[in-house]
């Protein structure tokens, strides 16, 4: 073992996968790419964390509502240029060329190009960290999408690409709950 700097310690256990979030901010619609997210236990609970530094985090505060987008590793490239710049000035849907599909629950719109998408209504804001902890209200994914491997950010502007699953369910079917 070597020493690793703490200030890359992140890279070591960042999470993923990188998912794309939309809001809406009474006016218009705005997609964030956040690659810190958290699953809440086995219930529809997530967080995800992002601040005053992000364009849509005023929406989020406000109007408590998003859609989570889950990406595939085909939009990798979109996903970092919607991640580098802003929806203050920018539709991100017309420059990265994305379908906004009206969502059934909330306002934001869900991604078309997605594999998944999640509709969430905010249920809590830490604000010593900035997490966003939010309760699925609605779910879909995309069955027919050929493209499925998600993508992973280290941190320092390179991402890893899921791979062939391993099957461990009946070791585990103790700790699962049913139908997963």
């Amino acid at each position: 073992m070597r020493p690793l700097k703490l200030s890359k310690a992140f890279t070591l256990m960042e999470s993923g996968p990188v998912v794309l979030v939309t809001t809406h901010d009474g006016e218009k619609d705005n997609i964030m790419t956040i690659s810190w997210t958290m699953v809440m236990d086995f219930t529809p609970v997530f967080a995800i964390t992002t601040g005053e530094w992000n364009h849509s985090f005023a929406a989020l505060r406000k109007n408590r509502e998003c859609v989570i987008a889950i990406p595939t590793v085909d939009l990798l490239d979109k996903v970092v240029g919607i991640g580098t710049c802003s929806g203050a000035d920018t539709d991100k849907f017309a420059r990265f060329k994305l379908t906004a599909v009206p969502a059934r629950l909330v306002r934001p719109p869900l991604i078309k190009e997605c594999l998944a998408n999640i509709e969430c209504k905010v249920i809590d804001i830490v604000k010593k960290h900035n997490i966003v902890v939010l309760e699925a209200v609605a779910a879909y994914r995309d069955t027919a999408r050929k493209e499925t491997r998600t993508v992973h950010a280290v941190g320092d502007g390179t991402f890893i690409v899921d791979g062939r699953k391993i099957d461990r369910k009946k070791m585990m079917a103790a700790k699962l709950p049913p139908g997963v």
